[in-house]
C-alpha cells in the first residue's frame, strides 16, 4: 500500500466479549479502503470483557468522522467503548512536581529527544525549584503554592488550567501533595502519579531512609491512574530491583529514584500511545 497517500489512525475497544468483533471490525476497515498495520487483543475470561487496539492506515481522503460513521453501527450492536484518535497528534501533557526533580527531568528530556510522543503544555508547581529548568525547555511554568488554606482555590485554578490548556494528561511526577476527592474525580482517567512501592510501609518522609534501617532486599516503583483512593488507583506499571547491605541510606534513594523516573516514563509511554485499557479496577496495557 503506498503509505504517501495515507495517514494513520489508533482505534481501541473495549466491550463485553463475544464472537464476531474482530472480524465486523476488520471489515468496516476494509471497507474503507484501510490497512492494519498492528493489531492486539485481549479477552479476560474472569470479566468476560474484550479488548483490541489497532493501528490502520487509510487514504487520506477518508476522514475521522467517515471512520467513526462507519463503525458506529458496529459500536451499538456489540456494545462497545470505541476510542478512534490520529496516530499523528501528539498528546498535550501538563506535569505537576514539587522539590524533586528526577521524574520532572527525566520526561522533559525524553520528551524533547522524541522519546515521547507528546507535547508539555505546562508545568505545575507549589515550589520554585524547577522554574528555571522549566524555562531552559520553553515551556510555561505555574508557581502555585499551597497549604490548608488555599487548596480549594489552588486545585481550581490547576484545573483551569487543564482545561484552558485542553490538556489529555495530568502527571504528577513526585508532586508532593494529597489530592482532593474532587480534584481526583475531575481528572479520573486522565491523571498518572509515581512512587515509591514500600506502601503501605514506610510511610511519609524518607521511605528509602526507613527501608535501609530495615534492610529490604528489594525496591520498586509503581505508577498507577490517581483516584480518591490514595495511591490505590488501576497499576499501570511497575519494577523492582534488588539491592543488598552494601548501599547507604544515599545510594538507595538514587537507586529507588531511577526507577521511579523509568516506571513513569513507562506508563507515560503507553497513555500517550494509546495502549491503556481499564478493565475494572485493573488495566489491559498493550505492549
Amino acid at each position: 500500500m503506498n503509505t504517501t497517500n495515507t495517514h494513520q489512525f489508533i482505534l481501541t475497544i473495549s466491550c463485553p466479549d463475544q464472537i464476531g468483533i474482530v472480524h465486523n471490525v476488520s471489515g468496516a476497515l476494509l471497507t474503507l479502503g484501510g490497512n492494519i498495520l498492528t493489531s492486539e487483543q485481549f479477552g479476560d475470561e474472569d470479566t468476560q470483557q474484550f479488548f483490541l487496539r489497532i493501528r490502520f492506515s487509510v487514504p487520506t481522503n477518508i476522514k475521522q468522522a467517515q471512520i467513526e460513521a462507519e463503525l458506529a453501527a458496529i459500536k451499538d450492536s456489540f456494545n462497545m467503548d470505541l476510542k478512534i484518535v490520529s496516530a499523528e497528534q501528539k498528546s498535550r501533557v501538563l506535569i505537576l512536581v514539587s522539590k524533586q526533580g528526577h521524574c520532572l527531568n527525566d520526561l522533559l528530556f525524553r520528551t524533547h529527544s522524541g522519546l515521547l510522543h507528546m507535547d508539555i503544555v505546562g508545568i505545575v508547581s507549589n515550589h520554585r525549584d524547577h522554574e528555571k529548568l522549566a524555562e531552559s525547555y520553553g515551556i510555561p511554568f505555574h508557581y502555585l503554592p499551597v497549604s490548608n488554606d488555599n487548596r480549594v482555590e489552588q486545585e481550581a485554578e490547576i484545573l483551569k488550567l487543564v482545561d484552558d490548556l485542553e490538556v489529555d494528561l495530568v502527571v504528577l511526577a513526585r508532586y508532593m501533595q494529597i489530592l482532593s476527592n474532587q480534584l481526583s474525580e475531575a481528572l479520573e482517567g486522565k491523571a498518572i502519579n509515581i512512587h515509591h512501592s514500600f506502601l503501605p510501609s514506610f510511610k511519609g518522609a524518607k521511605p528509602y531512609h526507613q527501608a535501609h534501617q530495615r534492610g529490604v532486599k528489594i525496591i520498586g516503583a509503581t505508577a498507577h491512574y490517581v483516584t480518591a483512593d490514595l495511591d490505590e488507583g488501576p497499576i499501570i506499571e511497575q519494577d523492582v530491583q534488588h539491592v543488598d547491605h552494601r548501599l547507604s541510606a544515599e545510594r538507595l534513594t538514587q537507586v529507588g529514584s531511577d526507577i521511579e523516573s523509568l516506571v513513569l516514563s513507562r506508563a507515560v509511554k503507553s497513555f500517550v500511545e494509546h495502549r491503556i485499557l481499564l478493565n475494572g479496577h485493573r488495566t489491559v496495557v498493550f505492549n
